[in-house]
């Protein structure tokens, strides 16, 4: 149904052009392209304003609400143009249903279905409605001005502080066009205050406001502020023309117009709020976008940073210094002992002047203490708000099911903790309830590795006359895990002294656990008056029963005072590296010969090498923890270890030891990948 007959033309030099256009945010430009082309062919330049304006209103109106594609009609002939937007949405007919030609100049009066048909209705020379099986439309017909003055009305010159029109109050279609496509500059870097500007100006103008402002409080803390500002301030007495911003929380602001009360000012002043509104609303949505990848990438960092942290200590200093101050002006961290009380672990305040204010008042006592507070909270495992002085909130920290204690957190100098701080807080406390378990799980893993460790090595090496013992022992990088090396001197039913080196493959409970079966066979064997190659022949055939696939190569020297000052050395290796004999009068080689790994076959082959040690004279017994040592792709090398001894010679036994320590480790940078183990024997007759 129409409200005129018919989209009626003028017959005579008709052109017509039909497009369909997707229902996309670039067709209104598509179609003003096309009218103004069509207008600029017919020669109807006098039209372009009017024109412009209703098509985009109207194919606005059909992309934001039909959501279908479009078709685009323009008839122009030599007195005038009609154009037919037409889309495919179903829907029946008196959802359209429009009035007779509008000859008011009250734009109140005009039974609207939204601005587009008002501005339709107010600058067509004719306009009705479509309707098709296929969909509907609205058509609208702009006649040549005529000397009849039946035209509509034409843009006049801009002037400040009068209504910018008609003469008769109501806006010009220039002026309404320029109001419709004025938008934000995107390369601007704060482009919204320049469109408030502009936007306020043009409303002032049309509707002759002395001046106008647009307050924003945008949630942050600072309150309301004056966004833009057109003209003189309100005069007292003034009636002021007041609209609120359309805009979700935490943002909020009005429009005000310092203006006489028409029949146009309302109006327009709510279709520049509603258009400020929505760039304003994006600028909320992209702000909220921004801040909360801030937020994510703030999260990931702390995660991160907590991660690291492998001490409990350390853990829990660091969780204040990442609150604050991003996060509230002061924090602390409580844990609870055995017996469910809370102990201060750390604290962190913007003002470092007020820790101990703060430190007074998280131990006070009472009933509404920070104190009673924060109990609760740990007891019932959910926030809690804290009351002054310090207000702000507390979260339990828990973690594996594990109440650790509680995070508090004091409320910013401005404003209150916002949802979405309250929320990055709640998940800070469980990221760093789970770092502080995590590094107290570390930990109890670490004492139990060093106990274990220590139970594998003697405790102190025997003092013998004549014969000089020293060790060193370096675990691995990583303090948590069990080293397979040990070393051990005992002594023999025979009198001589017994030196054992070696290294269990693997790291772990499991290669403790074999490091420590080694150590039991031997002692047990050695102490029955077993031979030396004896003892490895059985030994061997325990790690391929029970070593759980695991070798051990072992390198085995009966001491002995030989003629005179001499010491006698029955040396036997297993797979081991063969140590370096560091004679007095200086110079260094290795001596013995390989043998067969334990573990690995049924048989074995284990050749003995009998030694003589003169006085001053040195025997280096080392795991693969030294020569395997890297920097890069380099290794420390034997070579570089007997290259190492050399210069030592005449040193006592605890200085060689100690020397080639520190040459090991200062080799490379990085922590040992692997044990380290050094045993020095030494003539240390007179």
């Amino acid at each position: 149904m129409s409200a005129e007959a018919g989209p009626a033309s003028g017959g005579a030099d008709e052109r017509v052009r039909r497009v369909r256009l997707p229902a996309d945010r670039r067709t209104p430009a598509a179609a003003r392209a096309l009218v103004r082309t069509m207008l600029l062919e017919a020669r109807l330049p006098e039209l372009l304003n009017e024109a412009l304006l209703l098509t985009t209103e109207l194919t606005t109106n059909a992309v934001e609400h039909a959501r279908t594609e479009l078709d685009i009609e323009v008839d122009t002939d030599r007195n005038g143009l009609t154009v037919t937007v037409t889309d495919f949405a179903s829907g029946p007919v008196d959802e359209l249903i429009v009035g007779v030609r509008n000859t008011t100049s009250d734009i109140t009066e005009v039974a609207a279905r939204g601005r587009g048909l008002l501005l339709v209705d107010h600058f067509s020379s004719r306009w009705g409605t479509t309707y098709l099986p296929t969909g509907k439309g609205v058509w609208f017909r702009l006649d040549r001005p005529g000397p009849s003055g039946s035209a509509r009305p034409s843009a006049g010159p801009l002037r400040v502080a009068e209504p910018e029109g008609n003469g008769d109050g109501t806006p010009s279609a220039a002026a309404m066009s320029e109001l419709m496509q004025l938008t934000p500059d995107s390369y601007a870097d704060e482009p919204l205050p320049e469109f408030a500007t502009g936007l306020l100006t043009r409303v002032a103008e049309m509707v002759g406001a002395a001046g106008g402002t647009v307050r924003l409080d945008r949630g942050d803390g600072l309150g309301t502020q004056v966004f833009a500002r057109y003209g003189r301030p309100a005069r007292e007495g003034n009636e002021l023309l007041r609209v609120p911003l359309a805009v979700h929380r935490p943002y909020s602001g009005e429009l005000e117009l310092d203006a006489a009360p028409s029949a146009y000012a309302r109006p327009l002043a709510v279709l520049a709020a509603e258009r400020l509104s929505l760039h304003l609303e994006n600028d909320r949505l992209r702000r909220a976008d921004v801040r909360r990848s801030t937020w994510l990438t703030f999260l990931a960092e702390a995660s991160e940073l907590l991660a690291q942290s492998l001490d409990v200590e350390l853990t829990m200093a660091l969780i204040p210094q990442l609150v604050v101050p991003r996060l509230g002006q002061w924090c602390a961290v409580h844990t609870t002992d055995e017996w469910g009380r809370l102990r201060l672990a750390a604290s962190s305040h913007a003002d470092e002047a007020m820790l101990p204010q703060l430190h007074r008042i998280l131990q006070e006592t009472g009933q509404d203490s920070i104190q009673s507070r924060l109990r609760e909270a740990s007891r019932n495992a959910a926030q809690v708000p804290l009351g002054g002085p310090m207000e702000g909130f507390a979260v339990p920290l828990i973690a594996r099911g594990q109440r650790l204690g509680t995070l508090a957190v004091g409320r910013h100098q401005r404003h209150r903790h916002d949802p979405d701080e309250v929320s990055v807080l709640e998940d800070v406390a469980r990221r760093a309830a789970l770092a502080i378990e995590n590094a107290r799980i570390h930990a109890e893993r670490r004492r139990v590795a060093q106990t274990l460790q220590q139970s594998l090595l003697p405790p102190v090496l025997p003092v013998v006359e004549g014969i000089g013992f020293a060790a060193e022992y370096v675990p691995t990088g990583d303090d948590a895990e069990v080293g397979g090396d040990f070393y051990d001197v005992l002594p023999l039913p025979d009198g001589r002294w017994l030196v054992v080196v070696g290294d269990v493959s693997g790291k772990g409970v499991q290669a403790a656990a074999v490091t420590g079966l080694v150590r039991d066979v031997i002692r047990v064997l050695v102490g029955d008056g077993k031979p030396l190659p004896e003892v490895l022949g059985r030994l061997n055939e325990t790690l391929v029963e029970r070593g759980g696939g695991r070798y051990c190569t072992l390198a085995l020297a009966a001491v002995a005072p030989g003629d005179g000052d001499q010491l006698d050395v029955s040396l036997h290796l297993a797979g081991h590296d063969r140590p370096v004999l560091l004679h007095g009068g200086g110079g260094a080689t290795f001596v013995g010969a390989g043998g067969t790994a334990l573990g690995l076959l049924d048989t074995i082959t284990t050749p003995t090498a009998e030694l003589t040690l003169k006085p001053g004279d040195a025997l280096i017994f080392y795991t693969d923890g030294v020569t395997e040592r890297r920097r890069g792709r380099e290794l420390f090398g034997t070579d570089r270890l007997r290259e190492s001894a050399a210069p030592l010679a005449g040193y006592s036994a605890d200085v060689v030891a100690a020397r080639l320590r520190a040459a090991t480790i200062a080799f490379s940078v990085e922590p040992p990948r692997d044990d380290i183990a050094i045993l020095v024997l030494r003539n240390d007759t007179p």
